[in-house]
């Protein structure tokens, strides 16, 4: 059922899915105590409040753009695509010493990752969902052409590494809550959020460079910028200055475009079984 709806809803054109998901943006906000705290306490907190606003429809675009992300002709997608500073990853690829592309939850996400597929393989890390009735739409979408799924498990970091050492690029979204023994207390926008330490591993590990990915979205449904940036600054020795490299890099990518970071996601929970940041101290 729901693999057919995104289906139909992927022949609508961009712009109209876009005008849906400001409605339902909308909605949603107003109609969900919870959703609408959580969203603008993380705003708030990060310093974007002047953002809050345009927000709240830039969330329900990117619920509404999936279908298209998804479902589409990889053809139809791509052509929204425009790529900024390709330069620095021809580089890298030319380089064949592999690329972890860190990409944080801003923009259009999921773009990014066929846009990179487009031209080399990528092997992107991914939680599987918990709900049967998802796996095939999230799983059958997102495996494309040069595109790989890599779980996030012991056997998905191995396909990764794998990658890295075959001089191949793999993608990760740095700030995404890890399990249990993943992930370490570092700051994000001031406050500890629990962070996962795999970035850095796999960086030391093979030597690869780290470069920053987000797929800014256009308005009016334009399509969307994809920009790359090098990771500036030292990784550090210790998981917890690693963490918190990254989560910097991740503040100064959403600063760009405050508005379309998922400010709803639940970013600072504590996982099952990880002590507190406060009782760890």
């Amino acid at each position: 059922m729901l693999v057919s709806l995104f289906r139909l809803l992927s022949f609508l054109p961009l712009p109209a899915l876009h005008a849906l998901g400001v409605v339902v943006g909308w909605l949603v906000f107003l109609l969900s105590p919870s959703y609408r705290r959580r969203l603008t306490d993380n705003i708030t907190l990060a310093g974007h409040r002047g953002s809050l606003w345009k927000s709240v429809g830039e969330a329900g675009k990117g619920m509404f753009e999936l279908p298209f992300i998804w479902c589409a002709s990889p053809q139809r997608v791509l052509r929204t695509a425009r790529i900024v500073n390709w330069d620095l990853v021809q580089q890298a690829l030319d380089a064949k010493a592999g690329i972890v592309f860190l990409t944080p939850h801003l923009g259009c996400f999921e773009i990014s990752a066929q846009s990179v597929a487009r031209h080399d393989s990528l092997s992107v890390l991914y939680r599987p969902p918990r709900k049967a009735a998802l796996k095939p739409l999230i799983e059958g979408a997102r495996a494309r052409a040069n595109l790989h799924l890599a779980p996030a498990n012991l056997s998905g970091v191995r396909i990764l590494l794998k990658a890295l050492k075959n001089g191949q690029a793999i993608g990760l979204l740095p700030d995404q809550v890890p399990q249990n023994g993943e992930g370490v207390w570092a700051d994000f926008f001031g406050k500890p959020a629990y962070t996962m330490t795999l970035p850095a591993k796999l960086q030391q590990m093979s030597g690869a460079p780290i470069i920053l990915a987000y797929a800014e979205r256009l308005s009016w449904g334009r399509g969307y910028a994809i920009h790359f940036v090098p990771f500036e600054g030292e990784l550090g020795q210790t998981p917890e200055q690693q963490a918190r490299a990254i989560n910097a890099a991740m503040e100064k990518l959403i600063a760009r475009c405050p508005a379309q970071y998922i400010w709803s996601y639940n970013r600072y929970k504590t996982p099952p079984g990880v002590t507190p940041p406060g009782a760890a101290q």
